[in-house]
């Protein structure tokens, strides 16, 4: 995660909320705030902050309850901060997705050593999730896809079939498995589908049918995305999928 960390505070307590706000505009962190549960979660989802600090006694949703709601949408990391002590609530809260538990009372520094904790692990999972194709790189944990550091802004239909033929690296993949696997339709399903989604790919990655560099029609089979600066351009003998 580059440059300054947001962080969303979802804490009814107004005193709480913004003690912890200060301390943390402190330490050099960008902090967003909510007093309700679907406020935060509304936050989440429009502004796609770095790590949420949750209390659980929200005044209108339980903070059990908004987990499983945000685990739906979201994996970004959640640090619990409540007053809730009791074994079961702690294994409940967690199973329902949080990363982190902390009871209060607590030090600052203690909580600002768990946020860098669970960064740190959810920055190494992304690592290990994402695939990286030249300067292409494709997120599934927060299905972003960049091209030298920039962002490609695309439709959530022409993400999924850039992460799945960048899954297939190298390998052609015919527009019938595209129809299948990516449209979920085994059985039928139009080709021009396929071919308006990989057109508009093209656009956002800069190129073109007759200028490919990463997207290679295999005119007649099907299509594979390949890494441009591997020298790998030859498209005799290649592995059909």
């Amino acid at each position: 995660m580059a440059g300054v960390i947001t962080v969303l505070i979802v804490e009814d307590d107004a005193s709480i909320r913004a003690g912890l706000k200060r301390s943390l505009v402190e330490m050099g962190y960008d902090v967003r705030t909510a007093a309700t549960g679907l406020g935060g979660l509304s936050t989440i989802v429009d502004e796609k902050p770095d790590v949420v600090l949750l209390d659980l006694g929200l005044p209108d949703i339980d903070g059990v309850d908004l987990l499983r709601m945000l685990r739906a949408v979201s994996t970004v990391p959640v640090v619990v901060v409540t007053a809730r002590d009791d074994e079961g609530e702690i294994i409940k809260t967690l199973d329902a997705g949080a990363d982190d538990y902390v009871v209060k009372p607590f030090s600052t520094r203690q909580l600002e050593a768990r946020l860098r904790a669970v960064l740190r692990r959810a920055r190494e999972d992304s690592e290990t999730l994402a695939i990286t194709v030249g300067a292409l790189r494709i997120d599934a944990t927060t299905r972003e896809a960049t091209l030298a550091d920039r962002d490609l802004l695309l439709s959530r239909k022409e993400f999924d079939l850039l992460h799945y033929l960048a899954a297939h690296l190298g390998r052609v993949v015919t527009k019938r498995q595209l129809l299948a696997d990516v449209w979920d339709q085994p059985y039928g399903g139009s080709d021009k589908t396929v071919d308006v989604h990989i057109s508009w790919l093209r656009r956002k990655l800069g190129e073109s049918a007759t200028q490919s560099r990463y997207l290679r029609t295999i005119h007649g089979v099907g299509v594979r995305l390949v890494d441009p600066d591997s020298g790998g351009d030859e498209d005799e003998g290649l592995e059909v999928t």
